[in-house]
């Protein structure tokens, strides 16, 4: 547990200096007048989000290879699990040179909500793929190789906007909106029911799906997905650890050595898939350079 615990504290000290962007600066669509509503926080959980964004966190230079992963934190579209599954996987992320941006969305079943699930925090998701890629060469970030990450609630976005048709009647806001939402790889970890099955699946982008075997709710949307992927040509993986139930988060909430290193799958996934390699090949910063 050691490291899990590592990471937690990182990913709090983090947090301070993270950078926070919006990513509809005239509003989010739909949003109207409670745009400019304060976010609630309680302890590590935030509510009542009514102008999405992403926390930036950039891997360091010195190892960053230029692939980027927008993650989508859980919550049961109520809350955010902010920290324990967005700032916590930004960092474990970082560690192998990525690149994360932790997604702020709309909660359909927040108290007094008006949004949807389908419409309003998908939409958040695509979105903020869509800023990534446009604002790519500032971070350093390669737009063809932008992931998605969601646990549990923020799962079912990553399914809906992986392995679904986005809708087509989607307003253009501006230029951002030109940019193409669809990820080039796609994490689910426990992700919920909804999105699945895909309806579009034979267009989805390679995955990574992880959940506990004694998980209720999502092992069998988990199961299931990878199923349909694997039927349809696509190239997933799949983890169903046993013993385990759900919100198992980056592994330090359980005493399950295999749990605690699933993010090690991942890793190994990112780099056997190639997205670790930079394109171009650029030696790292700080790395001399060979000899002659």
């Amino acid at each position: 547990m050691r490291k899990a615990f590592a990471l937690v504290l990182l990913a709090l000290c983090a947090h301070a200096g993270a950078q926070q962007v919006a990513i509809w600066p005239d509003g989010a669509p739909g949003s109207g007048q409670r745009r400019n509503e304060a976010e609630k926080v309680d302890q590590v959980y935030i509510s009542n989000v009514h102008a999405p964004s992403l926390t930036a966190v950039p891997a360091n230079p010195r190892h960053a290879n230029g692939a980027a992963v927008v993650i989508a934190p859980g919550g049961g579209h109520r809350m955010l699990v902010f920290q324990n599954e967005g700032m916590l996987a930004a960092r474990s992320l970082n560690r192998v040179g990525v690149s994360a941006f932790v997604l702020k969305y709309r909660l359909a079943r927040d108290e007094g909500s008006s949004y949807s699930i389908e419409n309003d925090a998908a939409a958040d998701l695509r979105r903020a793929v869509r800023w990534v890629r446009a604002h790519a060469k500032e971070y350093g970030v390669d737009p063809q190789r932008v992931g998605v990450m969601g646990f549990s609630a923020g799962g079912e976005l990553i399914s809906l906007v992986a392995d679904n048709p986005e809708p087509q009647a989607a307003r253009k806001t501006d230029a951002i909106d030109s940019f193409s939402a669809r990820p080039d790889f796609q994490v689910l970890v426990y992700p919920g029911p909804l999105g699945s099955p895909g309806k579009a699946v034979q267009n989805a982008p390679p995955a990574f799906i992880v959940a506990g075997s004694s998980d209720k709710c999502c092992m069998p949307p988990a199961l299931a997905l990878y199923q349909q992927l694997i039927g349809a040509g696509v190239s997933a993986e799949l983890h169903l650890y046993a013993d385990t139930d759900h919100a198992f988060n980056m592994g330090q909430r359980s005493e399950r050595l295999s749990d605690e290193h699933w993010p090690d799958r991942l890793h190994d996934w990112l780099s056997d898939g190639g997205w670790l390699i930079p394109r171009n090949s650029a030696i790292p910063q700080g790395v001399p350079s060979p000899s002659p």
